[in-house]
Parts: structure tokens; sequence; C-alpha cells
């Protein structure tokens, strides 16, 4: 039995990186709606808040995040764009729906998303380490 999708949690998102993503997801309709698409909803419900206003506790691009999916072990990963994305690495595509699931979330925060394969997961952000500055730049 599949697991339900539960209610989205509120989430927040910098200025900057709204602008960014919101450029991505435009670049991904032609070629990766369903990628667009996703991106776009998850955006577009998030709170927008200037650069500075934002929390260290808050996923952003750049953010090393610690999660527990399922109730398996934890994984820490790092959220970035889909030109740095290597998975050896523990870089993360904000186009995966792992990426996208975990943006604007905070400590503390759960969401369910979809995989590519349809099953839906559980996750939850264990901890939140801001992006370097320089890597904001």
């Amino acid at each position: 039995m599949q697991a339900k999708m539960r209610r989205k949690p509120r989430i927040t998102i910098s200025e900057g990186d709204y602008n960014r993503l919101s450029n991505l997801a435009s670049a991904c309709e032609r070629n990766q709606p369903e990628i667009a698409e996703n991106l776009a909803q998850e955006i577009e419900r998030a709170r927008i808040v200037s650069d500075r206003a934002i929390a260290a506790s808050v996923v952003r691009m750049g953010s090393s995040v610690t999660y527990v999916a399922d109730g398996n072990q934890s994984k820490s990963v790092t959220l970035v764009y889909p030109g740095e994305a290597n998975i050896e690495q523990g870089r993360v595509s904000i186009t995966t729906p792992i990426g996208t699931a975990l943006i604007g979330l905070k400590t503390g925060q759960s969401i369910s998303y979809a995989a590519r394969n349809g099953q839906i997961h559980d996750l939850s952000v264990v901890e939140v380490t801001p992006p370097r500055q320089d890597a904001l730049a």
C-alpha cells in the first residue's frame, strides 16, 4: 500500500533563490515539463523573504542538509543547481524530486514527496548548514 501525500508544510525561500529558481523552471518548461511544473509549484507556494532575512535553519541553494527519509538512516547532501550536481559527492540537484522537496524547509519540518517512479516518501529535515558566503555570489 502506498503512503498518502500529507499536506505540504509552509516553506520560505530567499528572494535570490526565488528569482534563479523561477528562471530555471521556465528554462525547463520545453524539454522537462514535469520538472518545471514541480519546481514552479514549490516556489510559488513559498513565502519570499530578502536574502538577508532568511534564517540559517532554512534549506536554500547551497545549503548542506541532513535528513531522514522513510525512517531510514540519515543522509547528508548539499542542494545545488543541475550543472553542479554530483551524487557521489552528495551534491543533489534542485531539479530532482528530493531536491525540490528540500527547498525552503527548515530544521524539524517534514514533507511527503513523489519519486520519479511515483512512490511516495516521507522526509524530515534533521539539520541545516547554511551555504558558505562565497558560494552565494
